[in-house]
């Protein structure tokens, strides 16, 4: 079990995924295998960012279903940011280049992809911002939740 994991046994709550689009969740294979990085991870921030929303728009004008900035857009070639496969690949570009960064600290990664890689390399754990902990916990949650399926809670209403 990887170290970050095991830092991180805690119970997974109840919550809702969104639904997604059977061609987004094959891209979502698709360029993981490509580029080596876990579809869990990939698919959880999705869940995060944009609950699967390929027009989604932050309010600091992030686009798409990865809510790539205009700048990360185009430097790792989503020229059409709204286009799903451009979108995801792109993206996933991005997370590789942070696994590559961190040593595939997924808290870090999941760290630098919402506050920025320059931050979280000077800071590393020591962030204190509640937004950035919350974040990283969120998407934790959504990767453990998608890589063991029997962690999921059981759909069955306790008596």
């Amino acid at each position: 079990m990887k170290r970050w994991m095991v830092l991180f046994a805690l119970v997974i709550p109840r919550f809702v995924f969104a639904q997604a689009d059977p061609a987004a969740a094959g891209f979502v294979r698709q360029y993981a295998a490509h580029y080596g990085v876990p579809p869990e991870l990939i698919a959880a921030l999705i869940d995060v960012e944009s609950g699967w929303n390929p027009k989604a728009i932050s309010n600091k004008g992030a686009m798409g279903l990865m809510q790539l900035m205009p700048k990360t857009a185009r430097r790792f070639g989503a020229f059409e940011p709204f286009n799903v496969e451009q979108n995801i690949a792109a993206g996933t570009r991005y997370v590789t280049v942070l696994m590559w960064e961190f040593h595939g600290d997924l808290r870090l990664v999941a760290a630098a992809y919402y506050a920025g890689d320059r931050d979280i390399s000077r800071k590393r754990l020591s962030y204190s911002d509640p937004e950035v902990v919350a974040y990283v916990e969120a998407v934790r949650r959504h990767y453990l939740y998608r890589k063991y399926p029997a962690a999921r809670p059981s759909r069955r209403s306790s008596p």
